[in-house]
């Protein structure tokens, strides 16, 4: 079987630099408050929650959750794994190191560091100037969350300020995490072959199912 033209292989290496720009975009637009920029890097009719759909109402959305319950944010874009569905469809899993000033009622702010992975879609679509590539949905999974000063060691890692402490879903789309502990010792079956292009997420994560993630702005 002829392998992919040189065009193609130019088109796919367009389309990796497009898609690994998206995180950073989203990030620096979210740290500068600049709603109509975050936005933009989502498809004219994406989805917000059950009801709503378009960039006005995520932009609603987001102007309100930003407001609280932090003043200001930095977000530190880590590994960035993309796999290709077809030509207009992709997925991936973007790693982010996040900081945040975190007002405290009747107290000193706090400043709260957090560890999260993206699980996104991408999708190319049309854009102003022609096709490009958008977030298609950004599901985030967490680890912890904690005051700089406070290591979160233990169980129950999000441990926002003023607010009960819970458990993180950050290994919840990997069965390896779990297995890995209950297990003694080295596992004894057979090492799997290396998994085909563009499958190194699918067979990762085994036909487990994303959790259920009640979304924060990050």
């Amino acid at each position: 079987m002829p392998g992919p033209t040189l065009e193609q292989r130019i088109e796919r290496l367009e389309a990796l630099d497009a898609i690994r720009q998206l995180p950073a975009k989203y990030a620096l637009a979210l740290d500068m408050r600049d709603m109509d920029a975050m936005v933009s890097l989502f498809p004219a009719d994406v989805r917000v929650g059950k009801g709503a759909s378009g960039r006005e109402a995520l932009r609603a959305y987001m102007d309100g959750t930003l407001r609280a319950p932090f003043t200001g944010t930095s977000h530190h874009i880590g590994g960035h794994i993309i796999e290709f569905d077809d030509a207009d469809h992709a997925h991936g899993i973007v790693y982010s190191k996040n900081e945040h000033e975190t007002p405290v009622a009747g107290g000193a702010d706090e400043w709260v560091i957090m560890q999260m992975m993206y699980v996104d879609d991408y999708v190319r679509a049309e854009g102003p100037d022609g096709p490009r590539w958008y977030f298609g949905r950004r599901l985030p999974l967490y680890w912890y969350a904690t005051d700089l000063n406070k290591p979160p060691v233990g169980p129950d890692k999000m441990r926002w300020p003023g607010a009960e402490a819970v458990a993180g879903n950050f290994h919840k789309l990997f069965p390896s995490y779990e297995e890995f502990w209950a297990r003694d010792g080295a596992p004894t079956t057979p090492v799997a072959e290396p998994a085909p292009l563009e499958k190194f997420l699918e067979q990762m994560r085994r036909g487990q199912a994303a959790p259920k993630v009640k979304v924060r702005a990050d």
